[in-house]
């Protein structure tokens, strides 16, 4: 692992990396347990993938923790996955301040069960003042809904005269989203061996690169992120234009 650490070139670092923490549910299959149990599991790589992406100097990383869909999954496991939310927050804040990381969310909160709510609030505040890096737990998030609130919200300004069609830009847009004052992912990763975005961040990764890996989450830990970024830093990222113009040629 630490050979790994040091082929990572830190000032090639993406400032943000966002995550897909999928796999809980068939890892705890694979181990005869019910799906609950992956979910609690699950919760030690995000403990080790936060101090591991705050040490090697990670500003902002996303896990997309509770999409607006997961509220379709039996009631059983949602009222788990709450209870959960709230018990890890509570026990997590010593460790977000040990390692000087804030704590932030993006989403439709104000859905959440009110001791979900509240433990959340709570989190944020006693960890405002810490600056190494930031930790955003997308949490009832899906990004149609978020293009869609940005949308309406826009279209009222429209409506009220407080913005005209022809001021909108992508920067404007941008500025309406959930994420309007956070870098957008350069590395987008996603455990499982799943090969697809899951309505996540999809203005936002317009440019990411996409990194899939067939661990499941409950066991990524430390020398998977670091294999994450060692790959993101062996790509090209040319924003539409051709190799020449990114990395000229000698002359």
């Amino acid at each position: 692992m630490d050979e790994l650490k040091l082929n990572i070139d830190k000032s090639l670092l993406p400032k943000h990396v966002a995550v897909i923490m999928d796999g809980n549910g068939r890892w705890a299959k694979s181990k005869g347990m019910p799906r609950v149990f992956g979910h609690k599991n699950g919760v030690n790589a995000v403990r080790e993938i936060c101090e591991a992406a705050a040490e090697i100097g990670i500003e902002h990383l996303t896990l997309y923790a509770f999409s607006t869909e997961n509220w379709n999954r039996p009631a059983m496991e949602v009222n788990a996955l709450m209870s959960l939310l709230v018990e890890t927050i509570k026990a997590e804040v010593k460790t977000l301040n040990d390692n000087n990381i804030k704590l932030n969310t993006i989403g439709d909160i104000s859905h959440l069960p009110e001791k979900s709510k509240n433990a959340l609030e709570k989190a944020i505040n006693d960890t405002s003042n810490n600056t190494r890096m930031i930790l955003h737990l997308a949490l009832n998030y899906s990004a149609r809904w978020e293009i869609t609130q940005a949308t309406k919200t826009i279209a009222e300004k429209v409506k009220n005269n407080i913005l005209q069609p022809e001021d909108i830009t992508q920067e404007v847009f941008a500025s309406h989203l959930n994420t309007h004052n956070i870098p957008d992912p350069e590395l987008l990763i996603r455990t499982s061996g799943e090969y697809r975005i899951s309505n996540y961040l999809l203005w936002q990764i317009a440019y990411a690169e996409l990194y899939f890996t067939p661990v499941f989450w409950p066991d990524f830990r430390k020398a998977n992120l670091y294999e994450a970024l060692i790959d993101f830093q062996g790509r090209e990222r040319r924003f539409g234009k051709i190799s020449e113009q990114v990395t000229p040629a000698n002359t």
